[in-house]
């Protein structure tokens, strides 16, 4: 039996019906057509399927979509605003941050999330924020100097 689901999805609301049992992956990826989130091992180990749920960073491939009912959803599709990429999402171009891509959006979401909390962290404060990511190409070096260039803009863009 379907329920009515109504959350906010990157700025907008979104009224569904929904199995209960539908992850939250599976909403965004099948029922919204927002495929940046990945999904990657289905056991929530990899990190890959990272959003925010208000704000905080969570594996939607372990969050029912009816407990994301009436809750903000952001995913790497609502990090960019007007046009212009999240400065994260930047410094992962710039620092090349990003192989295959595949990690990318969990990677991503987990940092945005921790610059949030922390403008100055260090590196090993961002490998601990980091550690429920797998990333089988970069060895995580260009990762974290792509979130310590963030935290410099972010730092920078607030004075």
């Amino acid at each position: 039996m379907k329920q009515s689901l109504s959350l906010n999805v990157n700025g907008r609301a979104v009224d569904v019906e929904v199995e209960p049992r539908l992850l939250l992956v599976e909403l965004l990826r099948g029922v919204l057509g927002l495929t940046g989130t990945h999904v990657g091992c289905d056991t929530s180990q990899c990190g890959a399927c990272t959003v925010l749920l208000d704000g905080r960073a969570v594996k939607s491939c372990s969050v029912l979509a009816v407990q994301a009912a009436g809750r903000c959803v952001t995913t790497i599709e609502g990090l960019a605003q007007d046009g212009e990429l999240h400065p994260v999402q930047d410094a992962f171009i710039a620092c090349h941050g990003l192989q295959c891509g595949f990690c990318t959006p969990g990677m991503i979401m987990n940092a945005v999330e921790l610059l949030g909390e922390e403008r100055e962290p260090t590196p090993e404060r961002i490998a601990h924020a980091l550690e429920g990511n797998l990333c089988r190409c970069t060895g995580y070096v260009h990762i974290v100097e792509s979130v310590q260039l963030a935290a410099r803009k972010l730092g920078e863009a607030a004075r």
